[in-house]
C-alpha cells in the first residue's frame, strides 16, 4: 500500500502569549493515512475546540507540527524543495467553511477560477482555460452561464461554496480537505453539495478528508471516521460501526445529541449516557489522565492516572478508553494504516 497523505503521531502546541507561560495542546498525537491506490472519504469529527481545524491546517502545511510529521508521498512537508512543494499545493486542495471569505468582493468570481489556471500553467490558450473552468463548474453542479461574470454578493452561499469546489477540481487534485464545507449553507443545499463531493470521489478518484461536527452528514458521506476530543483521538474506525454502535462515552454523547426527526421523541435514546462533571476534588492534570474523565459517568481510578491507549474492539475500530482494556492495544499509526488499507 502506498501512502498519499499521512500524519504521523502529530502534536501541535500553541503558547498562550508573551506574558503567560501557559500553552494549549490543540492536536495531541494524532495519526491519519490516505491510501494513494484506494480513494476514500475520511471524516474528522468532534465538538468545537476538539482540534479539527488545527489538524486540517497541519495536513495542508499551513502550520508546522510541534512534534511528529506530515508526509506527502512519503516526503516530509518541511523537507520539500520548491518544486515538490508546488506539486503538493496543487494536488492537495482545501474547501473552507465560509465561502464568502475566500472572495475579493471588488472582483468578479471569474478571478477565483482564472488565477489558479494561470499560476499553475494549466492551459496553453485562453480557449483551453475557459473550457477547463466550464467543465469544473459543471462537475460542481453549476451552470457557467449563470455563474461567470458575477460578483460574490450576487450569488447565493451555496453557489459560492460550489465555486470553491470547482476551483479545487480545476487543479486535478489527489486529495481535497473540506473543512465544514456545508455548515454555512441552507439545510436544503447541504445534501446536494455533499453529493457533489461524493461524486468527485467516485468519478474522479479523488480522496476527501471531511471535517465536521455533523455526524449525520459524516455517516452519509464517509467510509472511516476519527472522533477527536480535546486534540486526542477518542475513537476511530469504520463509520458504520462508530456511528451505529459507538463505544467511547464521548462518541455516545455526540451520537445521542443528534436531533431526531420526530418532535414527539426527545433527543437521545434510552440507555445513552449523559455527560456529568466529576467532583472538583479529583481534577485531572494536563497529560495526567484521560481528558474526558471529568465528564465521564464511567470514570475509574486508572482514568486519572494515565491517558488510555487505543484498544482494538473490532478489526476496523479502536477506542481510547479503559472500558475496553481487554482488547489489544494498538498504535494510532498502525490503526490508520489498517483503515487506509481496508
Amino acid at each position: 500500500m502506498k501512502s498519499l497523505l499521512e500524519a504521523q503521531n502529530v502534536t501541535r502546541i500553541f503558547d498562550s502569549g508573551l506574558l503567560s507561560k501557559g500553552h494549549t495542546v490543540a492536536v495531541d498525537g494524532v495519526s491519519l493515512m490516505i491510501n494513494e491506490d484506494k480513494p476514500s472519504i475520511t471524516t474528522i469529527a468532534g465538538e468545537s475546540g476538539s482540534g479539527k481545524t488545527t489538524l486540517a491546517r497541519l495536513l495542508l502545511g499551513m502550520i508546522q507540527p510541534t512534534s511528529g510529521s506530515i508526509l506527502y508521498r512519503g516526503q516530509s512537508l518541511t523537507a520539500m524543495d520548491r518544486r515538490a512543494r508546488k506539486k503538493f499545493r496543487r494536488e492537495v486542495q482545501a474547501i473552507f467553511q465560509d465561502p464568502y471569505e475566500a472572495y475579493n468582493p471588488i472582483y468578479k468570481v471569474d478571478q477565483t477560477l482564472t488565477t489558479p489556471v494561470r499560476k499553475f500553467g494549466l492551459a496553453r490558450s485562453r480557449e483551453e482555460a475557459q473550457q477547463r473552468i466550464t467543465d469544473s463548474l459543471r462537475m460542481a453542479g453549476l451552470r457557467p452561464e449563470e455563474t461567470l461574470g458575477r460578483y460574490p454578493h450576487q450569488l447565493s452561499g451555496g453557489q459560492r461554496q460550489r465555486i470553491m469546489v470547482a476551483r479545487a477540481l480545476l487543479l486535478n487534485p489527489r486529495v481535497i480537505l473540506a473543512d465544514e464545507p456545508v455548515s454555512m449553507v441552507d439545510a436544503s443545499l447541504r445534501a446536494t453539495i455533499l453529493e457533489s463531493l461524493v461524486k468527485v470521489k467516485r468519478e474522479l478518484g479523488i480522496s476527501l478528508i471531511y471535517i465536521t461536527h455533523d455526524l449525520t452528514t459524516a455517516y452519509q458521506a464517509s467510509q472511516n471516521i476519527y472522533i477527536l476530543y480535546r486534540g486526542c483521538v477518542a475513537e476511530m474506525g469504520s463509520v458504520e460501526k462508530v456511528i451505529k454502535n459507538p463505544k467511547h462515552p464521548y462518541t455516545r454523547l455526540l451520537v445521542s445529541s443528534v436531533p431526531l426527526p420526530d418532535p414527539d421523541i426527545r433527543w437521545g435514546r434510552e440507555g445513552e449516557i449523559e455527560a456529568k462533571a466529576s467532583a472538583p476534588s479529583a481534577p485531572v492534570k494536563e497529560g495526567g489522565g484521560c481528558k474526558f474523565s471529568n465528564r465521564c459517568p464511567y470514570v475509574m481510578a486508572e482514568c486519572r492516572q494515565a491517558p488510555p491507549p487505543l484498544f482494538l474492539t473490532d478489526d476496523d475500530r479502536a477506542v481510547a478508553c479503559y472500558l475496553y482494556k481487554a482488547g489489544a492495544p494498538v498504535s494510532g499509526r498502525d490503526m490508520a494504516k489498517s483503515l487506509a488499507r481496508d
